[in-house]
């Protein structure tokens, strides 16, 4: 008996935290994380506030019309100067059917506000879900129009200068493409051009969807904003048994500083290929950037 009803008990324990996983976390907040990081060389006197959100991946049960509203209305009362949208727009699963039109999904973020701009980057799945651009291997993608047409500046590896005396720079997804014998390099990205069109020694911010990019260790870059790992999705006393990444957790979540230079990975707001968060809920990122 006391057999049985220790296994009953096993049963249940495992059984809570997968309930909360796929039915409670998912549909939560979003909460905001918040970091204050001091890049080299930043404008004396000029702080910035960037919010980024990464991962959407709009589309009922999870991410409803209704939380993109939410989403909105959160980073709006944070009063950034300045919003990055780091890719991955659309449900990547196929237990969202149909997805959003990608013109109701813009009309909301359309209403996000910054005094300094709204800024988007590709992810990975901006490109796999468009069989048009993947065919071709090159743009234009459709979630990038759809962004601009709701006044967003798309940027797949370009650099533009902004104040306070700061370049943003955004790079294309690092594997956008399945490598081919004679193009073993899979991504869009371009991190030379991008940087090519810096001119001056002002401080650069890289939005890069894949963190991986960090690892390069390229001292120009004083500070990159990225997303893709959605924290791992499930993580645990810091640590996540499974990460989109070549390097792990080493860029699974949060702030890593190597180098002098500063990476922020934010956790998302969606869910990939199953819908489940445990131990990192939803979240918009506030990152505030100002001089020691």
């Amino acid at each position: 008996m006391w057999k049985r009803r220790a296994l009953i008990a096993a049963g249940l324990a495992g059984a809570a935290p997968a309930a909360y996983g796929f039915g409670v976390e998912p549909y939560w907040g979003p909460r905001v994380a918040r970091y204050r990081l001091s890049p080299p060389g930043w404008p004396v006197g000029r702080p910035l506030r960037i919010a980024a959100l990464a991962d959407l991946h709009a589309g009922a049960p999870a991410m409803t019309l209704e939380r993109i509203a939410t989403i909105v209305a959160t980073t709006n009362a944070e009063a950034p100067d300045l919003v990055v949208l780091l890719g991955d727009y659309g449900p990547n699963t196929p237990l969202i059917r149909p997805p959003y039109p990608q013109a109701e999904v813009c009309a909301l973020l359309a209403g996000l506000r910054a005094p300094l701009g709204r800024y988007a980057i590709a992810g990975n799945h901006d490109w796999w879900e468009d069989e048009a651009a993947m065919a071709r291997r090159r743009g234009p993608l459709l979630w990038m129009e759809a962004l601009a047409e709701a006044g967003f500046t798309p940027l797949q590896n370009r650099a533009l200068r902004l104040e306070p005396g700061f370049w943003l720079a955004g790079l294309d997804s690092q594997i956008a493409f399945l490598p081919l014998p004679w193009r073993p390099h899979r991504g869009a990205d371009d991190l030379g051009a991008t940087l090519a069109q810096v001119t001056d020694d002002a401080p650069v911010v890289l939005l890069a969807h894949e963190p991986d990019i960090f690892a390069a260790g390229t001292a120009r870059v004083a500070v990159q904003l990225s997303g893709h790992t959605h924290g791992g999705q499930i993580r645990l006393l810091g640590w996540s048994p499974r990460v989109p990444s070549r390097y792990g957790n080493r860029y699974a979540y949060g702030h890593v500083r190597e180098g002098g230079r500063d990476l922020v990975v934010s956790g998302g707001l969606g869910t990939s290929t199953l819908p489940v968060r445990l131990g990192v809920p939803p979240e918009v990122v506030v990152v505030e950037l100002a001089r020691a």
